[in-house]
């Protein structure tokens, strides 16, 4: 799974109301153009989560899709085994040696997390055999899902979905391993801090997310950055993991498609692409021809 945060809900962003959001004005969207030496890479900040009638997305959207040539995400989503995906989670997440997720909470987290998790209705013994990081992530779904969000419906699957149906090519930057790798290797009090952070957060939720989407559709980075990056500000060693170092990486392999003669279409997780260490600041830093696109105004 990509990202943990609120900590987990900054990653997976999933709120996007058309009638909340509807207007004829211009205005910018999370997406930039990379100009190469005789293509673009364009790039996406993804919603992980949405519900049917927050579609359609914005038309710019489209038409970065449409110039692509190649579709890369964060994981090659059209070759995933789900069954393989299920069994890594387990590897990684799941204790089998008797350790529960009270042992490696401590009494006193433990109480404070099954406090905060009787408030929000979730039964915390049912991830007793759940490492905390893996217990973050289980808790922050379950309460989208309550509130009707939906995977299938987010930017990942309906463009891989298009994709698969107009045979363009499907690539990850990252293997499903590694993602767990990175969250499983987090120090155990970084793991903690998100578990009680995700809980002690969890009845402002909707609130929250509907805030970061508003700034989503109208690719207001500003508040994106404050709304996203803040709220794992002080989670230093979880920022510079599962944040900054993969930016570097993943810059660094964009840098080697821009001398390529096919366009290319990023979607990553919005996180990833806001503050002066997300990938559009570091492309930029390097001199690369890079601008934020904009839906423009309904013509009536």
């Amino acid at each position: 799974m990509k990202h943990t945060q609120h900590i987990v809900a900054s990653l997976v962003i999933g709120l996007l109301s058309s009638a909340a959001f509807a207007g004829d004005d211009a205005h910018p969207v999370t997406l930039w153009r990379i100009t190469g030496e005789a293509n673009s890479v364009y790039l996406l900040g993804s919603i992980h989560l949405l519900r049917e009638q927050d579609y359609p997305l914005p038309g710019v959207i489209d038409e970065a899709y449409g110039d692509a040539d190649v579709v890369i995400m964060e994981l090659d989503m059209d070759d995933m085994d789900p069954v393989y995906a299920q069994a890594a989670f387990n590897r990684a997440g799941v204790m089998t040696d008797g350790t529960t997720l009270q042992d490696l909470m401590g009494d006193d987290a433990y109480a404070e997390a099954a406090e905060f998790a009787a408030q929000l209705e979730i039964p915390l013994d049912m991830l007793a055999q759940s490492e905390p990081w893996l217990a973050a992530l289980t808790v922050e779904l379950l309460m989208l899902y309550r509130i009707g969000f939906n995977p299938e419906l987010g930017v990942e699957m309906t463009v891989m979905q298009r994709a698969t149906r107009d045979g363009k090519p499907i690539e990850g930057l990252e293997t499903i391993d590694e993602q767990l790798a990175f969250l499983d290797g987090l120090p155990l009090d970084v793991q903690r801090k998100m578990l009680l952070q995700t809980l002690a957060e969890g009845a402002a939720l909707h609130e929250t997310i509907d805030d970061l989407i508003r700034a989503w559709h109208h690719g207001d980075t500003a508040a994106l950055e404050e709304g996203l990056l803040e709220s794992v500000g002080e989670q230093d060693t979880f920022t510079e993991v599962l944040i900054h170092d993969r930016n570097r990486r993943w810059a660094e392999t964009i840098v080697g498609w821009l001398d390529d003669d096919q366009d290319y279409l990023v979607v990553v997780g919005a996180l990833h692409l806001v503050g002066e260490q997300g990938v559009p600041a570091l492309l930029d830093d390097r001199g690369f021809g890079i601008h934020q696109l904009s839906e423009p105004a309904t013509v009536r």
